[in-house]
């Protein structure tokens, strides 16, 4: 049972990947990740996330390992905290509160106790210093680290712009044009600026910084797309640096591997470049990313890298500039026009992500499932161009159909698309049906289908709404033609409209009867078989936000927001207003499998949440302040099993669950749970033994290998305990050998079935007599059946000499003599 006073507002996923680089664990087989508050544990070879460690209050800025303990890491915040953590059991280890914003973290080796965060200057707007923050030691878990020692003043605000070099023996700072060298040990400070001008198109604003790691020589980014490489910088006048040139746009990042013979660089183009041994002449590409490079990090082995993307996606690149794995995140996309839908079948949130797609994403596992392309057309960045893009979007009731709706941003004269989806179980995927242009003559404000599942996907109509004054109703016929490669198509059936206003809102109700459309000021009720307009509501003064009908037990009342700030709720049998609110809803969503609906208010700044009944007027649960941010969009997404509670405050939560999103695109949600909870126990185990390496398919073995062996005990059978065998060599061999220079599988097969043959060991003192008992009998029947050989030979030339001929004793007969042979007849003689 669940406390009554445990329900809290829990950011579920949605946050940015890409607030500081990645880092690699020591063996490269995680992948440690800041998400929002939280700090991620991804799996390299699954892209599961293993673990979610959560403490900090704000913004997590920056995560390095602990170099004297490659199984701890360190975390910086806004929020004036260092925490450290072992990253393999999820634990907090310390909190070490400095009392200034953290906007970036870096560790030395060389540099005991001490860790390099990067701050506000005190006193002065946009000044930030890099300042050495020592760790305090002591027993509490919570501890005070106010020593600080300025390093560097004028630094960049970001990790990009600072680098150490050669084992810690100097530190480089970038900002604007300068370029500052810091050397430890001499305290030796030597500043460098680049020419203002811009020539031939040409900018040199510094954008990123990184180090060599075994040599002295710096490389940077520029907003111009160069990379200069600098060397001799010990002297302030003698210095030199070469420049190398692919980028057409600013480099976002850049990264030595771990030998220095490769240079890594990304940038807008979505390209990550390769350099080989600093020259413009010998490089690599690994094109086609998807979207532009943000970070850029190496593991410590130098085997893999990892690019953080601006759509929120994490790319895992071999070191022979390969793809390997993709960890997508939700894409924050500039607007979300389609708003919040779930998807029938997945129950994943549906919505915008690139430009042009769908981007279905999982709430268990905080990762996008699949993209859908609506648009098909190229997105080409360029600022001022006008493209198509996503607007609506709406499901049928069992998810076989999609509806979505595309416009070009032209604000007079729209170009609309209206496509119908039919998803094919076989290719598992969304084939567009029917496309139609030009639906209406003016942008489409809403649609919706009629959700009656009892009666089939003949029942299905879809309604949408525009500011063309009207409504359409589509419905689905077959198609004649012979070349057409579907059975039915999507035709309009029906044209509504009332006094000339815009169409704003459309729904049905639960049963299909009913359709509620919204004209400005007023809401219409139409039948849904005769097309008749039943009745008309009013609530002057404003325009109608938003409409939903009850559902179950409160089916017959009709809800309805104006942009004035009320909430009224209508009768449909006595067609008068039953009652009404001052709230300026910005949000009314109701839930699907339930009599509530929920509505989210905006007022002064301030995020409220209202949980009520239409057929109450008062809430059963009322929110204040849910967030600090102001809440957009929201959706009730139906629970597997519902959920237990002891408290009726909370009834609405059983059966669904309240996901809403905010204006800076975090999904957050209401739960009794926390986010770490929600994990399952499989996700959290880490440490493993390294035999076995731990994938789904394991996973199950195990599994049924476990219920096997109960099943087995429960029946009285003997259970065969075997030693764990280390994996075959020949097995290894098999799976990681490329398939270019293998030998035939003919040749391969019987070394491959010996490995698997398993060697019998540990016998037990009876099984060893009974095998020598067998070889004893084995030898003398071996002994005996030579006798008898002789015999037989000596009997067959008595007999051919006499002419006649005898049957020859089968097998089991000799067997049986001779086992008469030795039996022991001794007792006879005592009679």
């Amino acid at each position: 049972m669940v406390a009554p006073d445990a329900l809290r507002v829990v950011r579920c996923g949605g946050s940015t990947l890409r607030g500081a680089r990645a880092v690699f664990s020591a063996d490269s087989k995680y992948l440690l990740c800041a998400s929002g508050d939280f700090v991620k544990v991804y799996s390299v070879n699954t892209e599961e996330t293993l673990r979610l460690m959560g403490g900090h209050a704000d913004l997590v800025t920056g995560i390095q390992l602990n170099p004297h303990n490659h199984m701890q890491l360190y975390s910086s915040s806004l929020d004036g905290t260092i925490k450290l953590w072992d990253y393999m059991d999820g634990i907090l280890i310390k909190t070490f509160t400095v009392g200034s914003q953290l906007l970036a973290l870096s560790t030395l080796a060389s540099a005991e106790d001490s860790v390099f965060v990067v701050i506000p200057k005190k006193g002065e707007r946009d000044t930030f210093q890099l300042v050495s923050v020592k760790l305090t030691k002591g027993a509490g878990q919570d501890l005070e680290s106010k020593e600080l020692s300025v390093v560097l003043d004028g630094v960049g605000a970001s990790m990009k712009h600072i680098a150490f070099g050669r084992e810690g023996a100097y530190v480089v700072s970038v900002k604007g044009m300068n370029l500052q060298v810091y050397f430890f040990k001499r305290k030796l400070l030597n500043r460098f600026s680049l020419s203002t001008l811009k020539t031939k198109g040409g900018d040199n604003r510094f954008s990123c910084v990184v180090c060599h790691p075994t040599e002295d020589c710096i490389a940077t980014g520029h907003a111009d797309g160069k990379i200069r490489l600098w060397r001799n910088f010990h002297h302030k006048k003698e210095y030199t640096y070469s420049t190398l040139h692919w980028h057409h746009d600013i480099v976002m990042d850049l990264a030595f591997s771990m030998e220095g013979t490769r240079l890594l660089s990304g940038g807008v183009e979505s390209v990550l470049v390769q350099w080989h041994n600093e020259s413009s002449c010998q490089k690599d590409f690994l094109p086609r990313l998807g979207s532009p490079i943000e970070y850029i990090s190496m593991s410590s082995d130098g085997a893999l890298c990892c690019t953080l993307h601006t759509d929120n996606r994490i790319t895992i690149i071999n070191s022979n500039l390969r793809f390997s794995r993709s960890i997508q995140g939700l894409i924050k996309s500039r607007d979300v026009k389609t708003g919040l839908v779930v998807d029938p079948r997945t129950k994943a949130l549906v919505l915008n992500g690139e430009p042009g797609h769908l981007q279905f994403y999982s709430l268990q596992s905080d990762q996008q499932l699949f993209s859908l392309d609506i648009v098909q057309r190229q997105y080409i960045h360029e600022a001022g161009l006008k493209q198509s893009d996503l607007v609506k979007v709406a499901f049928s009731a069992r998810g076989t159909w999609l509806a979505t709706v595309e416009e070009s941003e032209e604000v007079t004269d729209p170009e609309l698309q209206l496509k119908l989806w039919f998803y094919h179980e076989e290719a598992q995927s969304f084939q567009l049906n029917t496309r139609i242009n030009t639906p209406h003559d003016n942008h489409i404000t809403d649609m919706c289908f009629r959700d009656m599942d009892e009666l089939g996907e003949d029942s299905l109509i879809l309604v949408t709404t525009g500011r063309d004054c009207v409504f359409k109703v589509w419905v689905m016929v077959e198609d004649t033609d012979p070349e057409a490669q579907q059975n039915v198509s999507w035709t309009c059936d029906f044209v509504g409209s009332y006094h000339n206003y815009q169409a704003t809102n459309c729904c049905f109700s639960e049963d299909g009867s009913l359709l509620a459309v919204s004209f400005e000021e007023t809401v219409t009720v139409w039948d849904s078989l005769t097309w008749d307009l039943k009745c008309t509501f009013c609530h002057p003064p404003g325009n109608i936000r938003k409409i939903c009908f009850g559902r179950l037990t409160c089916s017959k009342y009709l809800i309805g927001a104006t942009d004035y700030g009320f909430l009224c709720c209508w009768n449909l049998l006595t067609c008068a207003l039953e009652w009404s609110a001052h709230l300026n809803v910005v949000v009314l969503q109701p839930d699907p499998v339930s009599e509530h609906i929920a509505a989210v208010s905006w007022l002064s700044k301030e995020s409220s949440l209202f949980v009520f009944k239409p057929n109450e007027p008062r809430p059963i649960y009322i929110q204040r302040n849910l967030c600090k941010d102001k809440i957009l969009l929201a959706a009730f997404v139906p629970r597997d099993e519902p959920e237990m509670t002891s408290s009726k405050k909370y009834l609405w939560l059983r059966k669904s669950q309240l996901f809403f999103l905010t204006d800076t695109q975090e999904l957050m949600t209401l739960s009794t749970k926390s986010l770490e909870e929600r994990l399952t126990p499989s996700n959290k185990q880490l440490a493993v033994e390294e035999s076995l390496p731990v994938t789904p398919f394991s996973l199950l073995l195990g599994k049924h290998r476990h219920q096997q062996a109960q099943e087995d005990v429960d029946l009285g059978k003997p259970v065969v305990h075997n030693k764990q065998e280390q994996a075959s060599p020949a097995v290894k061999e098999l799976l990681h050998t490329p398939a270019h220079v293998l030998p035939s599988a003919s040749f391969l097969c019987t070394i491959f079935i010996n490995s698997l043959l398993i060697s019998k060991e540990n016998k037990s003192a009876e099984e060893v007599a009974d095998e020598v008992e067998m070889e004893s009998e084995k030898a003398e029947d071996e002994s005996d059946e030579e006798d008898v050989t002789a015999m037989e030979q000596e009997d067959t030339s008595h007999m051919e000499l006499l002419g006649e001929t005898t049957c020859k004793l089968s097998k089991s007969q000799e067997k049986e003599l001779r086992k008469i042979r030795k039996m022991d007849y001794s007792w006879i003689s005592a009679f």
